[in-house]
């Protein structure tokens, strides 16, 4: 008995010793496949479909639940898209599914600041500005070429650690509180809100994307322009290089990208000036209310960028 006992237990243990084999011998192969399933799942071709199939149900709920409202946003996000003169899947795409959702999200009120402001050109010379923007444009550029050693300087601690730098002066009409003070940049200004000075890293770049309101325009200075075509920023169907000129204004809700595929580092002034308008009190209000929620706006538009103080 003791002997049939024991063949019995023997073949038991000789079962599960087989079974446990197979089932190591399998891991492999599952983790592989479900390695496989995730590649595939991150496959550009397929990340794009879920992200069109997730748009679809987000409208369809929004359309069946808050018609009025969502048709309202669906229809202001086209108006916005169409202002583009270069219209591209890519730009839809990150309109609607990417980073410029919070765009979108905007566009009602972007699109009623449209309507009490003057034509948008898209992109502006110093001269297209009134007088009083003008000046304080030139004031602060003046101020960041006489302090740009000091700013250079001052970047350079942090700027190897990091592939782009924002040094802000001024964010929406606060001031910041900096180890580097620039009188200039703390005056009380009518129309220039944000003053920063953007810094790129070597052979740096941004991907495509659009700024959050219309209410301000952005005024970018190169300090040392590189003699190089491969330093430029791309407004929708415009590059601008600037060897051509250090300054740009546009409209920074477009999409738009920044390329600095070179080895020095490049430093920019970076204002946002109140755009003409037709209610300059009623600018100054929605601006305040930015204000209130500007630390937002950058976690939300600028995530990527080191600010330094």
């Amino acid at each position: 008995m003791s002997e049939i006992k024991d063949a019995g237990a023997a073949g038991k243990s000789h079962h599960y010793d087989t079974d446990a084999a197979a089932f190591t011998a399998e891991m492999p192969s599952m983790a592989s496949d479900r390695a496989s399933s995730v590649s595939i799942l991150k496959r550009p071709g397929v990340k794009r479909v879920r992200r069109i199939l997730a748009l679809a149900i987000v409208l369809a709920s929004a359309v069946y639940f808050a018609p009025a409202p969502a048709l309202i946003f669906v229809a202001c996000g086209l108006i916005d898209v169409g202002r583009h003169k270069r219209v591209r899947y890519e730009l839809i795409e990150k309109y609607f599914m990417g980073n410029g959702v919070g765009t979108w999200l905007l566009s009602p009120i972007n699109l009623l600041a449209d309507l009490f402001s003057y034509s948008n050109k898209g992109k502006y010379k110093l001269e297209d500005l009134p007088a009083g923007h003008r000046a304080e444009v030139e004031s602060c550029v003046r101020a960041f070429v006489e302090n740009g050693d000091l700013i250079k300087g001052h970047i350079a601690k942090t700027i190897g650690q990091n592939k782009r730098c924002m040094l802000t002066f001024k964010w929406y009409k606060a001031l910041q509180a900096t180890q580097l003070r620039i009188p200039a940049f703390e005056r009380d200004h009518r129309y220039i809100k944000t003053i920063a000075v953007s810094a790129f890293n070597t052979r740096e770049r941004t991907s495509w994307h659009f700024g959050p309101l219309r209410f301000t325009f952005r005024v970018l200075y190169n300090l040392e322009p590189i003699d190089s075509r491969e330093v430029f920023i791309e407004v929708d169907d415009q590059v601008h290089y600037w060897v051509d000129d250090p300054l740009f204004i546009f409209d920074d809700t477009m999409f738009h990208r920044s390329i600095n595929d070179v080895d020095h580092v490049r430093y920019c002034l970076f204002m946002d000036i109140v755009r003409p308008n037709y209610s300059q009190k009623g600018f100054d209000l929605a601006i305040d209310a930015a204000s209130a929620i500007s630390g937002s706006f950058k976690r939300l538009f600028y995530k990527n960028w080191s600010f330094i103080r």
